[in-house]
């Protein structure tokens, strides 16, 4: 017996984004204090599934969503400054501490994967050194941790997963330019770039302007007027990614650390200890930061929800939201004759994750297509993704897919 979901399929009576007038999209980079957050609790929940499969031979009921990073104090300098007090790691929510009398070191999984990401990502964060950590994760609800020993797992919560494709050109070159700075190959070029990058696109019609905030790292400025120089030759570099990106765009203005001033000393730059602003200044907390495809979209649908962190089995606000974009990349990408894709699945709490309460599209036909057979097309491609939804839980639960 064929399944029958509920997919409905509609044209959208809005245009294709690089359409309207204003478009404003922010992108905050691996070391912005709300992207550790994300990424360091989602690699606590990989890492929790890795072990649960490992010891059980299924992923047990965990969520560890509601990590915080409380921010230090430093004294940048020039020339190098130091750390005062350490920032602070606050693990959060709710995890399977044993299963059928096994015991699983959950707090020390957590702090050792923690750990791994700092070091591989952030090239000054000590974390031995400069951050302490904090386990408050406590063991799951009876019938949350029970709903993972039924026969069939059924959703988690009543929720919506939204999700769109293609990117814009502008969401597109927010995206990359913050890659770019932060590629290695950057970093050995400017190693006074910090992995704390903020980026705000904001285009007008056909005119855009990037505000890009950096923390610099004070050890590589060795004095006022190298920093001045310094940003000069950042603006330069990036002026060329952006022209190898070829854009459409009739003008673009960049720029970099607006809030200096250079008449005001050590006080009027933008400098850092460790190139993360929450060395001392600002605090993290899952769910602030980009959504799943990697950027703050103002102007599209989007979600409150948080994945990172959310594990993958049967929380449809990690599911759903990421299947969302995947779905809407798959039917832009597959189906002739659509511009572009918005994809909303709501689930419905209890009930089989692979047949949503509704799986809706609205496509942006491009001008004479055949928008019978792309409904229908786009249809099956729904159809088929949510039928196979084991595989790409599977997927997820190997952090294949990424959440920030």
């Amino acid at each position: 017996m064929t399944l029958r979901r509920n997919i409905i399929i509609d044209s959208s009576p809005e245009g294709p984004m690089e359409g309207q007038l204003v478009e404003l999209v922010e992108r905050k980079g691996i070391g912005h204090p709300d992207t550790m957050c994300d990424s360091i609790m989602e690699s606590v929940c990989i890492e929790l599934c890795r072990e649960y499969n490992s010891r059980f031979g299924h992923i047990c009921h965990h969520n560890v969503d509601k990590g915080l990073l409380v921010a230090g104090r430093s004294l940048p300098k020039i020339g190098g400054g130091k750390v005062l007090e350490p920032m602070k790691l606050i693990f959060g929510d709710r995890a399977t501490y044993s299963w059928d009398g096994r015991p699983v070191p959950v707090g020390e999984i957590a702090e050792a994967a923690a750990k791994q990401w700092i070091e591989e990502n952030l090239r000054f964060v000590e974390p031995e050194k400069h951050i302490l950590f904090q386990n408050e994760i406590k063991p799951g609800s009876a019938e949350l941790t029970d709903a993972f020993a039924r026969r069939v797992i059924g959703a988690n919560d009543t929720s919506v997963g939204v999700g769109y494709s293609p990117l814009s050109e502008t969401e597109r070159l927010v995206l990359e330019v913050e890659r770019f700075l932060n590629s290695p190959e950057f970093k050995a070029l400017m190693p006074v770039v910090g992995e704390d990058i903020k980026i705000m696109g904001y285009r007008f019609r056909r005119s855009l302007r990037l505000t890009v905030a950096i923390a610099m790292v004070d050890r590589y400025v060795p004095g006022p007027e190298m920093y001045f120089e310094q940003k000069s030759s950042i603006l330069e570099e990036i002026r060329l990614f952006v022209e190898r990106q070829n854009p459409r765009f009739d003008s673009i203005v960049i720029e970099i650390n607006t809030l200096d001033d250079p008449s005001r000393g050590e006080n009027g730059m933008y400098l850092s200890v460790l190139g993360t602003s929450a060395e001392g200044a600002d605090c993290g907390q899952v769910g602030r930061g980009n959504r799943v495809n990697g950027i703050i979209p103002f102007n599209r649908p989007q979600t409150t929800e948080a994945a990172a962190g959310k594990n993958p089995v049967n929380h449809v606000g990690k599911i759903y939201n990421i299947l969302s974009h995947e779905l809407a990349l798959r039917i832009h990408r597959e189906t002739p004759g659509v511009r572009e894709a918005v994809v909303s699945i709501c689930s419905q709490i209890g009930k089989p994750i692979d047949q949503p309460m509704v799986a809706s599209a609205r496509l942006v036909f491009e001008p004479g297509a055949d928008t019978a057979e792309a409904r229908k097309q786009a249809t099956g491609i729904v159809d088929q993704e949510l039928e196979d939804i084991q595989r790409f839980i599977i997927r997820l639960a190997e952090g294949k897919y990424p959440v920030c």
